[in-house]
């Protein structure tokens, strides 16, 4: 039995009901000739959501990516350390002082996984290479086209250690996606990235586009492509990707004042707490307020563990099994 079917079969009611409606949805979506946005917050790239994540971006089954800068770079180190990573399934029992000795060998924690610094190091280094390199052509890039150099001059394909279709960011290069990464600061190659600056290694910040180039960008792309589809927005946790991303709507309408659709379709998969006033919480309806939603565009809230629910709708909507016996 394939997973499309196992879920039409039993994912009945409550966030199951949710889950494979949202897949559904989706499906409709992309069948009536939309596209599809993702937005990506949470450690998804260290849960190695890659795997099928850039089975679905080959299948053109998304189109554009927001995400976090860690995100953006997590995928990179699985894909050339994955197999040096620690994982420590009892984390919720450590203690400060195993904690300081995993710090002390190296390792950075993230849940039950540990990134280690030599996953980090190789892709920093040639990071600054690149922006020493564009600044002398007194240039500028955006974060992930600095990650898509290192694509094209065959960098990451040296360093790999697992299949470059395990990577969702190589997947992404291959459809030539734009990647945004607001708030790209707040990651270790960000940080790494602004030391340089300050250290004298890279001469200036403005080698890496601004956030608001990044907004110039989404705006431009979002414009460009509702011309002949509808746009689609499927989340994954909250916070900056998520927000940053959809603001795009209401920039156009409210800021610009010139007219454009709204959002599609629009899904979320969320932990958090509606009562708490947080974005990551705000059920669609809100979104509705904000010029971002229409009343007619098909909402979805599941509010469940991404980690799950994620794949199991990237594997409903590839339906690769449908034709096996179960």
């Amino acid at each position: 039995m394939s997973i499309r079917r196992f879920m039409d079969e039993y994912f009945r009611h409550f966030n199951a009901r949710e889950t494979v409606e949202a897949a559904r949805a989706w499906q409709h979506h992309l069948d009536a000739g939309g596209k599809m946005f993702l937005a990506m917050g949470g450690a998804m790239s260290t849960a190695e959501l890659g795997k099928i994540l850039g089975r679905m971006i080959r299948a053109d089954k998304i189109h554009a990516v927001s995400c976090t800068g860690a995100n953006l770079e997590e995928d990179l180190f699985n894909l050339i350390a994955n197999p040096e990573y620690r994982r420590v399934p009892n984390y919720r029992d450590l203690t400060p002082q195993q904690e300081l000795a995993l710090r002390d060998e190296g390792l950075n924690r993230v849940t039950d996984t540990c990134i280690p610094e030599t996953a980090i190091d190789p892709i920093a280094q040639k990071l600054i290479d690149l922006a020493c390199q564009t600044a002398k052509a007194q240039k500028a890039k955006f974060p992930y086209e600095y990650v898509y150099e290192m694509i094209e001059d065959g960098t990451l394909q040296r360093l790999a250690k697992i299949p470059l279709e395990e990577s969702w960011v190589v997947a992404a290069h291959e459809k030539k996606l734009p990647i945004y990464t607001p708030g790209w600061e707040d990651s270790t190659l960000g940080n790494i990235f602004a030391a340089a600056v300050m250290s004298g290694k890279v001469p200036r910040h403005d080698v890496v586009k601004s956030g608001t180039m990044q907004m110039e960008h989404l705006v431009g792309w979002y414009r460009e492509h509702e011309k002949h589809a509808s746009i689609g927005f499927f989340q994954i946790g909250g916070g900056i990707a998520g927000d940053f991303a959809i603001c795009a709507v209401p920039l156009i309408l409210q800021d610009l004042k010139q007219p454009c659709n709204f959002w599609g379709y629009f899904a979320q998969i969320s932990d958090s707490v509606t009562s708490y006033g947080s974005y990551s919480g705000a059920v669609p309806n809100e979104k509705i307020t904000w010029h971002k939603l229409s009343p007619e565009t098909p909402r979805f809230m599941i509010n469940s563990d991404a980690s799950i629910v994620a794949p199991l709708i990237f594997a409903y909507l590839l339906d690769e099994n449908s034709g096996t016996r179960g």
